[in-house]
């Protein structure tokens, strides 16, 4: 645990770090304290040692009790997506290392890569490609990852590892890719579409709707983004049932119209129904057959019939209740149907 002084001390190195380094990063989309942009950098870092950097309990207490003084001291938390760099912080501290200065994604004036080194990128690209198709998103990630060290200005890069990492539930690195991509091609749809994804996964669907809504600019005839955008606009809208949370039936509202009780009464007045019932309630295994036996397909049959009855009663006397519970089913998870496709 460090004491109140070692507190201090890294606090005041941290501010002393930040004004020698701030003319290295600069952000090129946002005009924002560079010094809060550095203490995200450095709280992402130490959150990604914390993940996998192998060390002892005593030494992840240690990062824990740095990251929530650095957090204290800037106000700045690691979900602050909005302060990241277009460059890691390994990669900014590599660059100073070897005496070279930080390359702006975009920038006209970076030395491109070799015709060796785009290629070699463009393959790795392809292969990472190949495992999403497969399933192996870690794999897809290395890949993605290996071709962006080649050719770092390269947004579909960015943008293909951003939809690995939403496929493995790391939000947040999709995110921050996304916003990569979107430093190096602000016209790039699909970068901005994948950012609502992962932002709707994080909850955060207010930010959400304003990448879906770019997206659509970019892209006006894409109906996964007009699908997605209704989506996370649903979910501002939403207020928690005391009946059931997101993603579940209002059952109440159900058991409130007259039409689905109509049916439903109908449905309990069927003898095949309440032969089952009270079978059930008398404990049988079997209601419909001899006691002690298993179900016969008969017996099952039946049960489904009665079911298939109800349903098709249903689509005769209330079309619109059906089909409103088909949207309330389709409205409840985002699509990423043109989205898992890799460029």
């Amino acid at each position: 645990m460090l004491s109140s002084r070692g507190q201090s001390v890294l606090i005041s190195g941290l501010h002393s770090v930040a004004e020698l380094l701030e003319p290295r990063i600069v952000s090129t989309r946002l005009k924002m304290d560079n010094k809060k942009r550095l203490a995200y950098a450095i709280i992402r870092f130490l959150h990604d040692q914390l993940r996998h950097g192998g060390l002892s309990s005593d030494a992840q207490e240690s990062l824990e009790v740095a990251i929530q003084c650095l957090e204290t001291a800037f106000g700045v938390t690691v979900e602050d997506h909005d302060l990241a760099l277009p460059q890691t912080l390994p990669e900014i501290f590599e660059a100073a290392a070897m005496g070279k200065e930080m390359p702006q994604h975009g920038d006209p004036e970076r030395t491109p890569p070799s015709e060796e080194d785009s290629a070699e990128a463009e393959r790795l690209k392809t292969e990472g490609n190949e495992q999403m198709k497969v399933e192996n998103f870690e794999a897809a990630v290395h890949f993605y990852g290996k071709a962006i060290e080649l050719n770092p200005a390269n947004a579909v890069y960015f943008c293909n590892r951003a939809a690995a990492y939403s496929k493995l539930g790391n939000y947040a690195g999709a995110v921050q890719d996304c916003e990569r991509a979107i430093c190096i091609d602000p016209a790039y749809s699909k970068a901005y579409g994948r950012m609502g994804l992962a932002l709707s996964s994080l909850s955060k669907h207010t930010e959400a709707v304003v990448y879906y809504k770019k997206a659509l600019e970019l892209d006006p005839d894409n109906e996964t983004y007009k699908s997605n955008l209704r989506i996370a606009e649903l979910k501002l809208r939403e207020a928690p049932s005391p009946t059931g949370g997101a993603g579940s039936f209002d059952i109440a509202g159900l058991l409130n119209n007259p039409g689905f009780m109509s049916m439903a009464s109908n449905l309990m007045n069927n003898p095949q129904v309440q032969q089952l019932m009270s079978g059930m309630i008398s404990g049988g295994h079997n209601p419909l057959g001899t006691p002690g036996s298993s179900p016969s397909q008969n017996d099952l049959a039946s049960l489904i019939q009665a079911g298939q009855q109800f349903a098709q009663q249903m689509q005769q006397q209330n079309p619109e209740l059906i089909e409103q519970l088909r949207s309330q089913i389709r409205s409840r998870t985002p699509s990423a149907s043109n989205d898992d496709q890799q460029e």
